[in-house]
C-alpha cells in the first residue's frame, strides 16, 4: 500500500500548496519543487531495486555488460529529462520543458549509436 503513501502525501502537499499560493505564490512553487524532490528520493530504492533486477536477467541471460550499462543509462536520462520538463512545466515555462525533453531525446540518440552500429554489422554478416 506504498502508493497510498505516495498519493496521501501528494494530496495533502497539493492542498497546503493550493492555501499557500493566495498569499505567497514564490513559496508555493518552491514548495511544489521540493515535494517533486522529496517523492523522487522516496522512490529511489525503487529504482535500484529495478537496477539490481535488470542488471540481475542480464548477466543471467550473458547480455554484454555494454549494452546494459547503456540501457541503464538510457532510462536515467528518461527520466530526468522528464522530471525536469515537469519542474519546469510546474513553473509556467512550457519552452524550457521543451528543449529539456529535446536535449533528453537528443543524448538518448547520441548514446543509442554504438547499439545501433553493434546490431547494424550483425544484420551485415548475417547476409552474404
Amino acid at each position: 500500500m506504498e502508493i497510498a503513501q505516495v498519493v496521501g502525501f501528494g494530496v495533502m502537499a497539493t492542498i497546503f500548496i493550493l492555501f499557500i499560493r493566495q498569499n505567497r505564490p514564490e513559496i508555493a512553487q518552491l514548495l511544489s519543487i521540493a515535494v517533486g524532490i522529496a517523492l523522487i528520493f522516496y522512490l529511489l530504492g525503487y529504482l535500484k531495486l529495478i537496477v539490481d533486477i535488470i542488471t540481475e536477467l542480464a548477466l543471467e541471460a550473458e547480455i554484454n555488460a555494454v549494452f546494459l550499462r547503456t540501457l541503464l543509462r538510457v532510462i536515467g536520462v528518461a527520466y530526468l529529462a522528464e522530471f525536469g520538463a515537469q519542474i519546469c512545466r510546474d513553473a509556467g515555462e512550457g519552452n524550457v520543458a521543451l528543449k529539456i525533453e529535446f536535449a533528453g531525446k537528443l543524448i538518448i540518440l547520441v548514446m543509442t549509436v554504438p547499439i545501433l552500429m553493434s546490431v547494424l554489422e550483425s544484420i551485415v554478416n548475417i547476409i552474404p
